[in-house]
């Protein structure tokens, strides 16, 4: 005797008209609205008063300097420069908080300890990685604009306040990340080196850098994009680059120079954009 196939299919259950975890997230949504509102009271947040007359006449006003752009030569050439003096600080920002963040991410990696083979790590190497975590914490807390502030009293106007400005914020941010990296990848390999004989670094360099090298390089490719960006604003305290004579433009109310240099810093970020893609995509 054979059963039909159509009798051992099970008929389809009615689906709900209504989502039923609706409630719950209008809930939360209440309750994230009402835990907003007096931020927003206490930053006096009103954005409805950009519509009003005098405002709109304002801004009007305001933008109609930036039209036309300026377009002649000698300021052309002047852009390009300090355009290319601001990509050189994020660079070299960037290759500076990389030789801050390397060593205080090996430091700061449990899995590459020797002592916690035995088990739970040693007094000693437990208060030096605290020690270099604190560290981090402070080079990520103070902004690369009050670093910049800071070495611009030190060293004077230019760009290597810039360079020391990113290099320090960036070097915490990197090595905390860069920690995190290695500490989420799988130690067995590194374990199995040190309890072996290898000694750090090569544990490092055949245990856990082949897992986490794409990842470390795509996080530093995304923070060498971030220093463009911040290499400009540290430029408006005198740390040179396109941001310094932006603030020059804006200080002569030069609004078409100053809408030239955003032309090119859009440019500058799409350009960035595109080769960290690239870069990302070619890592994989």
């Amino acid at each position: 005797m054979t059963t039909d196939p159509v009798t051992l299919i099970s008929p389809p259950r009615s689906l709900p008209r209504r989502d039923p975890a609706l409630p719950g997230r209008l809930a939360w949504l209440a309750v994230s609205l009402l835990l907003l509102w007096p931020l927003l009271v206490l930053t006096e947040f009103r954005p409805w008063q950009m519509l009003e007359a005098r405002s709109l006449r304002v801004t009007a006003h305001f933008l109609t300097g930036f039209l036309p752009p300026a377009l002649n030569a000698d300021f052309l050439a002047t852009v390009a420069r300090e355009t290319w003096r601001t990509v050189a600080i994020a660079t070299a920002g960037v290759s500076l908080a990389l030789l801050v963040a390397v060593p205080l991410a090996l430091i700061a990696t449990a899995s590459l300890s020797v002592s916690s083979l035995a088990g739970r790590m040693a007094a000693g190497p437990f208060a030096v990685r605290q020690a270099t975590r604190a560290l981090m914490v402070a080079l990520r807390t103070v902004p690369e604009l009050v670093w910049a502030l800071v070495f611009v009293r030190v060293v004077g106007l230019g760009p290597t306040a810039g360079v020391l400005a990113i290099g320090l914020t960036y070097g915490g941010m990197l090595g905390k990340v860069f920690a995190e990296i290695l500490e989420s990848s799988d130690a067995h390999p590194t374990r199995m080196l040190l309890a072996n004989g290898s000694g750090r670094l090569q544990a490092f360099l055949y245990g856990l850098l082949p897992q986490a090298a794409p990842e470390l390089t795509s996080y530093a490719i995304y923070r060498w994009e971030c220093a463009i960006r911040s290499s400009v604003v540290l430029g408006f305290v005198g740390a040179g680059g396109l941001g310094q004579q932006m603030d020059s433009s804006l200080k002569m109310l030069a609004g078409n120079e100053v809408a030239t240099m955003l032309l090119v810093f859009f440019g500058l970020v799409a350009l960035a954009d595109a080769a960290s893609a690239w870069l990302r995509k070619s890592l994989r």
